[in-house]
């Protein structure tokens, strides 16, 4: 019997993808380790390698086909001695509709059959119940003002920093979809780059208005109507949710859920400043302040270990290792990607690293262990010049620090009044697990290592 290629879960947080492109076609011969397909999920677009040899006997799931569902099969492989004939005795497997729209569709997601549900049964197809009416129609690039828009991620970030209005982009990707060579091609051909915002149109209010009913750590959930009510029904302009900004709705949903604490300390930065710029000449290459803020959150953890560690309903797990997780923003939400063992790495290697990465995840190509596995986490928005902020836990860490701006500041020293580059770090802890005596002792280390730079670079 022909092999089942299903949809993977490439993250814990993916609940479908999409097929951005196929390596292989129809009657390829297929080696295990070899590409089939590049994916797109909620944070990335990931290689899909084969497990398994084979011939590619036939694509289910063609390219440009959006909200493909875990384990659903996107493709049969046929084994060693196989023909096409023996595709004709494999059961048909429910499909995605190509290019189907990812606009909310309750019903839809209600009607998938589960993965795990015991023998299939060919007689009742569950995709065959009637869709229920959904809020706003659906439509191609460049139609009408509410339209989603189909494009890749790559693509939408080229258009972002060109300040192009994809909607008036005619994609010649699988099924309509905008493409890198169109954005381009559009960019070139002088298309309009700030397009005017589509007629906002008021809607009446739900009356009466029932409810929000709770979403993820309770947080309520309101409908398009609804918040229009709450907010006099003013006019607006709807912006479709990507699934990345879905799940880091959801996931700070659910760390709202945790009992949240914070630490503050100021941090004077004039020794760090100056060996930063020591390394900087002497070597030539360029370091960063957050480079050294990483390693000082890794030597820190090593000295208070408690912090490094995360709940669970039946123990608490200690982490043997330590990866420091960095917030980086892209155009279309935040992805943390993570510097392995980063108490062993010197801070020119930990700049290097967090240069690729973060080059990588604004083009999408992060893999899974990337940005997955992180034991604490940094978020800096000292260069939008924010003095001091408090930070969200990516649940299941346990801390994260919100690093503010270095700026000039009066200080005491030795009974006079002086000024020194100060550094306010806040520090989130998770109470379940960090209690606040042991919260105070790792952010006294972290301050220590951070004014005595030298002891960063053994």
């Amino acid at each position: 019997m022909p092999i089942q290629l299903l949809m993977p879960a490439l993250s814990p947080t993916m609940t479908e993808g999409s097929i951005a492109k196929w390596h292989k076609k129809e009657g390829d011969e297929v080696k295990a380790g070899e590409v089939l397909a590049e994916i797109e999920t909620d944070k990335a677009t990931m290689e899909f390698e084969a497990v398994d040899e084979g011939t590619l006997g036939r694509i289910l799931v063609p390219e440009g086909a959006q909200g493909v569902k875990v384990n659903q099969p996107i493709a049969l492989l046929l084994e060693e001695g196989e023909d096409a004939s023996a595709l004709a005795q494999a059961k048909p497997a429910p499909g995605a509709s190509p290019a189907a729209p990812a606009a909310p569709k309750p019903a839809a997601a209600a009607s998938q059959p589960a993965p795990a549900a015991p023998a299939p049964k060919p007689a009742a197809p569950a995709q065959v119940a009637p869709p229920s009416p959904a809020p706003a129609p659906a439509a191609t690039n460049g139609h009408s003002s509410g339209a989603r828009i189909f494009a890749s991620p790559l693509a939408r970030r080229i258009a972002a920093e060109g300040k192009l209005d994809l909607s008036r982009v005619n994609g010649t990707g699988p099924h309509g979809r905008i493409v890198k060579h169109d954005v381009e091609a559009a960019l070139k051909g002088g298309a309009p780059r700030t397009a005017a915002a589509p007629a906002p149109q008021a809607r009446a209010p739900a009356m009466p208005m029932p409810m929000p009913s709770p979403g993820a750590g309770g947080a309520p959930r309101y409908s398009r109507d609804q918040v229009a009510a709450l907010a006099g029904n003013a006019p607006y302009t709807e912006h479709p949710v990507t699934g990345m900004r879905r799940v880091i709705a959801t996931r700070l949903s659910e760390s709202e859920a945790v009992p949240h604490y914070f630490l503050t300390v100021d941090c004077e930065i004039d020794a760090l400043l100056k060996i930063r710029a020591d390394i900087n000449d002497a070597l030539g290459v360029k370091t960063s302040v957050n480079d050294f803020v990483i390693k000082a959150a890794a030597l820190a953890l090593r000295k208070v270990p408690a912090v490094n560690a995360a709940w669970s309903e039946d123990a608490i797990l200690q982490w043997q290792d330590v990866h420091v997780a960095v917030a980086v923003a892209l155009p279309e939400g935040l992805i943390t990607p993570i510097i392995k063992h980063a108490d062993k790495k010197a801070i020119p290697l930990i700049s290097s690293e967090m240069r690729e990465l973060a080059e990588r995840a604004k083009d999408g190509k992060l893999k899974l262990e990337e940005f997955q596995g992180g034991t604490i986490s940094i978020s800096n928005l000292g260069m939008f010049g924010t003095r001091q902020f408090t930070a969200v836990i990516n649940p299941p860490q346990s801390a994260i620090i919100a690093v503010g701006a270095g700026e000039k500041r009066p200080v005491v020293k030795e009974g006079a009044l002086a000024i020194a580059t100060v550094m306010s770090c806040t520090a989130t802890f998770d109470h379940r697990v960090v209690d606040g005596a042991v919260g105070a002792q790792f952010m006294a280390a972290f301050k220590k290592l951070i004014e005595a730079p030298g002891a960063l670079l053994i």
